[in-house]
This record gives structure tokens, sequence and C-alpha cells, in this order.
């Protein structure tokens, strides 16, 4: 299990990471910056090759990776003729396209696995009835056990959060849902009634609901292209939107950082995803790009989102921000991002419950 987690997220952060960093070679590539090094990992070369001006690298450590550009620091020197060249000689525009065209690309990947996913099929619970609440409106309606709801005022569904997205927006009015039972269709009416319920977050929030419950019969759902790649998009949005609202929340205090994963978390989430097969696999994958996204696009100096807030304070002003400000704030940038990696790290290992750890902890009076 262990080798297989090891191996998995290795692929897993080499694509995500290969995906964001292609992104920045390409678009420095288009905009005529030219590209010392493209690495794959920090730390110590492994291997490499220089093909042209540009050396291509696997590295030690594989929790990142790097573009190294033409003249992107203030110290490098440069002939003349090679300042054209130079990514700090480009306008600010040229180079905010640079800088976002990585998490940009780990967006697009994420559309692109995901309308891949969706052709090929993806398992889905049924709009089959796996129990009914006692006095609930499905209840007082008839409604049975191994019920499958077919159409929801004349909307046909075959999916369970088909059905559920219907009822739920309903507004409370009167339904007419079309069901089958012994090969058998028939309409029933019934009022959706207000329910409290537990969001992804765990707060309490009400939906209109009817007091059904999902049976345990899956569908394998495909789309055609077109239909995928929409899903897609709207996916992607979810996620983002889900990610966004997330951070947002552990800032409030409403989700605990322990929630916070790092490689560790990683690994034994990508290693249980290939057991459960390559569709999980890839639809993981999926995910933590578009997370790669929004985090790198953080305005943490060092971050891709820290260099973007520096070039739109440039365009909005007119003149690049000092050297001086750029420096301290990467400082502080690369302080919170190891105390955010570190805890990560921590959290990682508190949820591993290692013996040896808790006596120490305990030692240490935790």
């Amino acid at each position: 299990m262990i080798g297989i987690s090891i191996l998995s997220v290795v692929v897993l952060l080499g694509v995500l990471i290969f995906v964001h960093e292609l992104g920045h070679f390409l678009a420095a590539k288009y905009a005529g910056v030219g590209v010392l090094k493209f690495s794959l990992g920090f730390g110590p070369k492994l291997i490499g090759r220089k093909v042209g001006e540009t050396e291509y690298l696997l590295s030690l450590i594989p929790l990142g990776g790097y573009v190294k550009l033409l003249g992107e620091s203030p110290d490098d020197e440069l002939p003349p003729e090679e300042n054209q060249r130079s990514f700090l000689k480009q306008n600010v525009w040229k180079r905010i396209m640079i800088v976002a065209a990585g998490p940009l690309f780990n967006v697009f990947f994420a559309i692109f696995v995901f309308t891949i996913i969706y052709m090929t099929g993806v398992p889905v619970l049924s709009a089959k009835v796996g129990g009914v609440e006692e006095g609930s409106a499905a209840h007082q309606a008839g409604i049975l056990k191994d019920d499958t709801i077919l159409a929801v005022n004349g909307k046909a569904v075959s999916q369970w959060d088909e059905m559920a997205e219907e009822i739920s927006r309903s507004g409370g009015k009167p339904l007419t849902l079309r069901i089958e039972r012994d090969r058998a269709t028939r309409d029933v009416t019934l009022v959706p009634k207000l329910m409290k319920a537990k969001n992804i977050f765990e707060e309490e929030v009400e939906k209109y609901r009817i007091g059904i419950s999902a049976s345990s019969y899956i569908l394998v759902a495909r789309k055609g292209p077109i239909d995928a790649f929409w899903m897609s998009l709207k996916q992607t949005w979810l996620i983002s939107k889900l990610t966004m609202v997330g951070i947002v929340k552990m800032i409030e205090g409403v989700i605990s950082p322990k929630n916070i994963g790092g490689p560790i978390l990683i690994a034994q989430i990508a290693g249980a995803q290939v057991k459960e097969g390559i569709t999980p696999f890839v639809m993981f994958m999926g995910l933590l790009s578009i997370n790669l996204a929004i985090l790198n696009l953080l305005p943490i100096p060092v971050l891709d989102g820290g260099h973007l807030l520096f070039f739109m304070i440039e365009a909005v002003i007119g003149r690049e921000v000092s050297v001086r400000w750029r420096e301290r704030a990467q400082q502080v940038g690369l302080i919170i991002l190891i105390l955010l990696m570190a805890f990560a790290f921590a959290m990682d290992i508190d949820r591993l419950n290692l013996g040896f750890v808790n006596d120490f902890l305990k030692m240490i009076g935790r």
C-alpha cells in the first residue's frame, strides 16, 4: 500500500507540476522571452539535458518545479542584444500573461480531464429510492423503498443529483413525480418541506426535501463531446467556488485548520483512488489541479499570485514597485509559505496517529 501511495503521488504531482510549468514555458516562448531552465522538482539535479538554450531537469525534491527565465532577476547582467528577450524588459501585460499561464494551464488541464471522463463514463447514484422517512412528504404521497423516480414536473431524471436539484429549487411549490414500481409507472403529487441539513462544510442549512434517501444502485453516465465539455466547465467552476469558500471559512474559523493536508495526505488519497480505478484517480488529479491553480493565485509573495499583485499595482500606478519592497515582501511570503507547509506536514503526521509521536506530544504537554 505504501509503495502504491508513493508511486501514485509521484505520478500525480509530476503531471500537475509539468502542466503548470508548461504554461509558464509556452507563454514565455510566445512572448519572445528566453527560457534557461525547465525543472520538475527542486534541489539537486538528478538528470538533465540541454536543448538549444533551455536545460530540461529532473530534480531531487518532487514537491514543485520552476521555469528560469532570461533576465528574471534585477541582478542578472545581460549583453545589450539580449535585453529584448529579458523577462523584466517586457511590458507589464506580457509579464502578467507569463505568470498567469501556469495556474491557467492547471485549470485547462482539469477541464480537459473532466471532459474525457464524462465522455468515457462516470459512476453516479441512480434516482432509485433507498429509504423513506416516516411522516415525510414522500411517505404521505405513498412513495416506497425501491421506487425509481423517472421525472419531476415532467422533466426526465435518471440520476439522484438531477432529481435532488429539481426538488431543492422547487421553492416549496407542489411537485408531480413520475415513479416506476414493479415495471408500472404512476404519478404522485407532493409538497417539499423546508428541512435542516448539513452542507459540505458541516454548516446547518435549510433545503427543500421530500424525505427520501438514495439507494446504492449505480449508473454509468456517459455524455457526448459537447455535453461533456459543458459538464466539465460546471464541475471546474463548482470545485473552484468550493475551494475559495473553504479558504475563506478557514480564515473565519468556521472550518478547522486541521483539515489542511500536505504531501502525506495527498499520497494516501492518491493511493486509495488508484485502488478504486483509473477514473477516480484521474478525477482526483483534476480536482487537485484546480486546487493548485487557486492556491498559486493567492496574493502571497513568492507565489504566482504575489507576482501578479505587484504587476497589477505596476499597471495601475504606471511604474514598477521598488526592488526593496518586493524583496521584503518575498521574504515575508517565503516565511508564510514555509509555516503553512510545516503546519500541513504536522497535520499529516497527526492524522497518522503514530504512537511515538503521541507519546512525545504528551511529554511536552499538548
